[in-house]
């Protein structure tokens, strides 16, 4: 029996995934095995020794302590796509709203409801909220992954011309990329050439201020600005300088920080962009049966700090082997299944950056385990070591 604590709400289809045969769900447990959240802040949550995995109901996890949960040898899970349409919905929602002024006319409305000469009111009024239409117009996407392909795809839909600029694109995303998105070689090539301009890329320290005075000064004249990413790519400063200099005529993003109210060429949403039913269920579902395949198999798929790592069951034992890459690990880990006479059926090895995980399924297993599980521990680069029987 496996217990899992949610740290939100969660999605009741995804917790339907973890049978209450197998799974406690625990809201409150300081001892779970396993964690499933969405928003909530984990870095100030102490790590409880037990915790086998963590899994995030959404793409982004800056708000789980991946690093720390690396050093602990505990895979984060997240739902990359899970949603992507939600978050591409809100993308032209606010490429609509960039042009039209169509919040800035809904709120004026509001304001002379007592008038007695309403339609009069309103035809002379109206004036102030025209905006050009986006059919034509050129669209650059920074980012082509689940979102960024999505949005670009949309867009060539829409009329508009598309940019794309992305040095790390996948082979996954590349088949669902329209040919008609014209590949750019810079990412000051797509903010010199684009009427509008949307990011799609993760927040971390190389990424951070991505949008700087830099690449303002790059920026055709007059572009729309989308953020519907992460808040930290944008330096606010530098936005607001070249909203000044009329660089970027609107600013559009959901993420609200203090610093961007009370502008009239910014458009503020509260973090809006997965709140869909369908979205949540989406990712509720797709994490679950992440943690899982983990909990029950050792199976490794979607997570941001662990390789993937996958081998259907067949029935019999396997052991799950986290450790740091380093060369002979291989050697090693076979040398202690040697001395303990364990013939090895089936042995899968992937790593990623610093962290490799090895899934090793044996014939059968010896009486004294304990002690080839220590022999395992006892291994200078070893982390983690489950028995899965």
């Amino acid at each position: 029996m496996f217990t899992i604590r949610t740290l939100n709400n969660i999605a009741p289809t995804g917790l339907g995934k973890l049978s209450e045969k197998h799974f406690h769900i625990d809201n409150t447990s300081e001892n779970p095995d396993g964690i499933i959240l969405r928003s909530f802040d984990m870095h100030s949550l102490p790590l409880n020794d037990n915790l086998l995995g963590v899994a995030r109901a959404g793409a982004g996890t800056n708000n789980v302590p991946v690093d720390q949960c690396s050093r602990r040898g505990i895979p984060v899970f997240n739902a990359p796509g899970g949603n992507a349409n939600a978050v591409k919905e809100l993308v032209l929602t606010g490429l609509f709203i960039s042009s039209r002024r169509i919040v800035d006319g809904s709120a004026w409305v509001q304001t002379i409801a007592e008038s007695e000469a309403l339609e009069k009111d309103i035809e002379a009024g109206k004036k102030n909220f025209t905006g050009p239409e986006i059919l034509g117009k050129t669209l650059g996407v920074i980012g082509l992954g689940a979102i960024g392909v999505l949005v670009a795809n949309a867009a060539l839909d829409l009329g508009m011309d598309v940019i794309g600029y992305d040095p790390y694109l996948s082979l996954e995303s590349a088949w669902h990329l329209s040919p008609s998105v014209e590949k750019a070689d810079s990412i000051e090539d797509v903010v010199a050439k684009s009427d509008y301009i949307t990011l799609h890329i993760p927040l971390n320290d190389k990424t951070k201020h991505t949008y700087n005075d830099t690449l303002f000064s790059k920026t055709k004249r007059g572009a729309r600005l989308l953020n519907f990413a992460r808040g930290g790519l944008v330096d606010n400063d530098a936005l607001k300088a070249a909203l000044d200099e009329g660089i970027i005529s609107r600013y559009i993003t959901d993420f609200p920080e203090k610093e961007l109210l009370g502008n009239d060429n910014i458009i503020v949403t509260p973090h809006l962009g997965a709140s869909t039913p369908e979205s949540e269920e989406n990712c509720a579902i797709m994490v679950a049966e992440e943690l899982r395949d983990y909990l029950y198999y050792g199976n490794v798929k979607n997570s941001v700090n662990f390789p993937n790592c996958t081998v259907p069951y067949n029935g019999k034992p396997r052991i799950a082997v986290s450790h740091r890459n380093i060369v002979n690990m291989i050697g090693q880990l076979g040398a202690v299944f040697t001395k303990y006479s364990v013939n090895i059926d089936k042995l899968v090895n992937n790593s990623k950056g610093e962290l490799a995980y090895n899934i090793i399924v044996c014939d059968s297993l010896p009486q004294n385990e304990e002690e080839l599980i220590r022999d395992l521990y006892a291994i200078n680069s070893v982390i983690k070591v489950r028995l899965l029987k």
